[in-house]
């Protein structure tokens, strides 16, 4: 397919050879099975960019899943495949490429997943959201790094603007309306005027979609470099109130945001601190239906959960005269994150003193005697078992038990009095 623009030298400057000399080397084999292979989507958009991507998304106006077996062989690649929707994933070494058949998709109600079969490119890229990720590059000898570009994405690149394909495009497929704040923001573009106003009539096309989707989409926004971003624009459109009317993307997320990624590898899961962060002032209620609306997975909703179970114990974390081991006993079995996600937004000096006290120290105490111990010295299985554990962590959270022969004095005293309450050093 002619076209004036050859992109073979970004390819080349961009990409790690390795993936260089697959593409070339999958566009020959394609070719010689009367095939034609595509890549397609972000990585060419990143192309005409100037950006690194190694994300490949390959089409093949053929039959993906036997191409992908046969290239498979070259590299000893693991392959997945869905034969469902003629799809197949190639990982070899670090390396991981994203096979597909060319196909169309027709919509039969708003919000519905597609209907598929086999098409051409034309028809491949015509299914796909905004115009900057609807071109591909042949791959095929003779015309390998044409651009093929039907709608206008390069001219839109060049103008930064995110653009829709048609004017039901939300209508289709309300995710798109997520989709285009996120690319907006992280590309620095605009939205296109027309399709600004496409997205403010089919707002309420978001009810269409399940909230499965919607998740994904919140949980691709907040693994973004600057989500804020994303998430003010949402704020300012209307968006973000389709998630919850109570959710705000004000100058104070913009802030605690910023705290959060000064953490650095502190924190192992960023995009569930800025969830915790981002659902901080909702009350109970709120949060409840948000988990049960977005079916967040346990370890979200946990993050959640006990970061508005912290919130709601700030008054008694800020008493300067709390004993460490009632600090323990506020903040146990609590996720590490939530307790990250309070710190920053708690303004109290005692309470960041506390929190900070639990995640540097008190979260690791244990005493050095333990269950089996206090069986073998004549402690008969049960509560008392348990009781005297306690006293035990307390003992050392609060500094009163150094060692294990302190810890076996405070046993030998609880013995001795036969009492069954904390004993008072």
């Amino acid at each position: 397919m002619p076209n004036a623009v050859n992109l073979t030298s970004e390819i080349e400057k961009q990409l790690p050879a390795e993936l260089v000399e697959f593409m070339q080397m999958s566009g020959l084999l394609a070719s010689s099975r009367e095939e034609s292979l595509y890549l397609v989507g972000g990585v060419v958009r990143d192309l005409l960019l100037g950006q690194a991507n190694v994300d490949l998304d390959l089409v093949v106006e053929g039959n993906a899943i036997d191409l992908a077996y046969r290239l498979g062989t070259t590299k000893q690649a693991k392959i997945t495949t869905h034969p469902r929707f003629n799809t197949a994933k190639l990982q070899w070494n670090n390396w991981s490429v994203d096979l597909a058949t060319a196909r169309s998709e027709t919509y039969a109600k708003p919000g519905a997943l597609p209907s598929v079969k086999a098409g051409t490119i034309e028809n491949d890229l015509f299914r796909r959201d905004f115009t900057i990720n609807a071109m591909a590059v042949c791959l095929t000898p003779g015309h390998y790094g044409e651009l093929i570009d039907l709608h206008g994405g390069k001219n839109d690149i060049g103008h930064k603007l995110v653009r829709v394909l048609h004017g039901k495009s939300f209508i289709d497929d309300a995710t798109r309306i997520w989709r285009s704040l996120r690319y907006e923001q992280r590309l620095d573009f605009q939205l296109e005027q027309n399709t600004l106003g496409l997205l403010k009539r089919d707002i309420s096309m978001l009810d269409t979609i399940s909230g499965d989707r919607i998740r994904h989409e919140l949980e691709l926004i907040l693994n973004e470099r600057y989500p804020e971003k994303v998430l003010r624009r949402a704020g300012e459109l209307g968006v973000l109130a389709k998630l919850h009317p109570a959710l705000k993307a004000e100058s104070w997320l913009t802030e605690k945001f910023k705290e959060a990624r000064q953490l650095g590898s502190t924190t192992t899961t960023p995009a569930g601190l800025y969830l915790a962060l981002l659902t901080y002032n909702l009350s109970n209620d709120d949060i409840e239906h948000l988990i049960s609306y977005l079916r967040f997975p346990k370890a979200l909703a946990k993050i959640i959960r006990d970061t508005e179970g912290i919130r709601s114990n700030l008054q008694s974390l800020a008493d300067p005269e709390l004993a460490p081991s009632q600090i323990y006993r506020l903040l146990y079995g609590s996720s590490s994150i939530a307790i990250q996600a309070n710190l920053l937004a708690s303004d109290s000096v005692v309470t960041h003193r506390h929190l900070q006290l639990f995640i540097d120290k008190l979260r690791y105490v244990k005493p050095a005697l333990t269950g089996n111990t206090l069986k073998n010295i004549g402690i008969a299985a049960g509560p008392q078992i348990k009781e005297i554990l306690q006293l035990l962590y307390e003992a050392r959270l609060d500094g009163r038990a150094n060692n294990k022969q302190d810890e076996e004095e405070i046993v030998k005293e609880w013995l001795q009095t036969g009492k069954q309450n904390k004993i008072r050093s």
